[in-house]
């Protein structure tokens, strides 16, 4: 199952998010989007998990946490993006 993950903080790397994740079960992908040119994070990333229950038990357990006190937000990406 493909997530996104939308308002993390500038400074928040892949690592970052992928920790966060992998509590929840195994992580087949994790990439924050960076600009082309600058190389800083868009503020927005994804994340594929491989089992939907424990990608929508992440879901759940994550949405809205405070990271680097800024509240996240995650979903289930469509399938467009």
């Amino acid at each position: 199952m493909k997530i996104l993950v939308r308002n993390l903080d500038r400074s928040v790397t892949d690592t970052e998010v992928l920790d966060l994740f992998k509590a929840y079960g195994k992580v087949e992908s994790c990439v924050v989007v960076k600009d082309a040119e600058t190389g800083k994070s868009k503020g927005f990333g994804f994340v594929e998990m491989p089992n939907p229950r424990e990608a929508i038990k992440a879901i759940k357990g994550l949405n809205t946490l405070r990271v680097k006190g800024v509240g996240i937000r995650v979903k289930a990406a469509d399938d467009q993006a």
